[in-house]
């Protein structure tokens, strides 16, 4: 078993709240590239922790943010362990968050395709605080997103056998969270992460856990956050050709923001009746020679008169 060890010292600030479920960048961040395009993105964690830990004694709280096996392409991880320790929690010996027989990650890209994908198998997760009951068991968990060129992106997750939150088997519901409280222990709600795909980015993620819980114990008062499961995340390779909308894809054509809307339809409508942008020039043009014709009728008209 390999391990990682992070320590994070109680004064030591680091962004905690909630983590994102989702990191594909928006659609807007691809395309314009060079003429033949630029390499794709990719990338894939196994594990995302985001927590606040209270300690007892202080009445301080300790900011827990970590990540394993998290790559971004070309790379491959397969750690499948993960120790953090933490200050004056558990007597300061390592907190193990996270032990499992398969944990990988893998992340490649080129100028045709990027692709990632994140696997968990057998796996275990434990919080500050609670080292003897884990926060959650899974028997496979997995995430994968896959942006080609001039395809739409696909994206897709799965949560395979039995689920144990807190001591306790569960029951997953696409419809939303489900919700474990265990009496004078704490509550969790974890629901099926699902995918999420644009004209150009792709993201997966299995399962996602809000945590809270009051173990008052090893001087841990509570902990809070949210630890994501198998997430992956891919763009599509630059200057590639977007996939056309279609009615089977579901895909939706873009709207564009407040304030820009009336301009963007003005121009569709001109260039679909033949008023693009030359028009002002032949209307222009149109006028001189109106202008001189009139001109040369009243010199003519003078002419016959006198």
């Amino acid at each position: 078993m390999n391990s990682n060890t992070f320590r994070m010292p109680a004064a030591l600030l680091i962004a905690t709240g909630a983590v994102a479920l989702l990191t594909a960048p928006p659609a807007s961040a691809t395309g314009g590239g060079p003429a033949g395009g630029g390499e794709g993105k990719a990338g894939a964690v196994v594990l995302r922790a985001g927590l606040d830990v209270g300690l007892l004694n202080k009445a301080v709280h300790v900011p827990l943010t970590t990540t394993l096996n998290e790559v971004s392409a070309p790379a491959t991880a397969r750690k499948t362990a993960l120790t953090v320790a933490l200050d004056e929690v558990e007597g300061g010996k390592p907190v193990s968050l996270l032990r499992a027989d398969v944990a990988t990650s893998k992340a490649t890209a080129d100028k045709n395709r990027a692709e990632a994908e994140a696997n968990l198998a057998n796996a275990t997760v434990h919080v500050p605080g609670l080292p003897a009951l884990s926060l959650i068991q899974v028997e496979k968990v997995t995430s994968k997103a896959v942006c080609e060129a001039g395809s739409k992106p696909v994206a897709s997750s799965n949560v395979l056998g039995s689920v144990t939150v807190l001591g306790k088997k569960v029951t997953l519901s696409a419809g939303g969270p489900t919700k474990v409280e265990i009496p004078k222990v704490g509550m969790v709600s974890l629901e099926l992460s699902g995918t999420q795909t644009t004209s150009t980015t792709a993201a997966a993620a299995a399962l996602r856990l809000k945590v809270s819980v009051n173990p008052l114990d090893l001087n841990v008062a509570q902990v809070e956050g949210e630890v994501v499961l198998a997430e992956a995340h891919c763009e599509s390779p630059a200057g590639a050709p977007a996939p056309e909308p279609s009615a089977e894809s579901g895909l939706k054509p873009q709207t564009a923001a407040s304030g820009t809307g009336a301009a963007v339809t003005a121009d569709a409508n001109l260039a679909e009746t033949g008023g693009g942008s030359p028009t002002p020039y032949v209307a222009g043009g149109a006028l001189v020679l109106l202008g001189i014709g009139a001109a040369a009728l009243v010199v003519t008209r003078r002419g016959r008169t006198s």
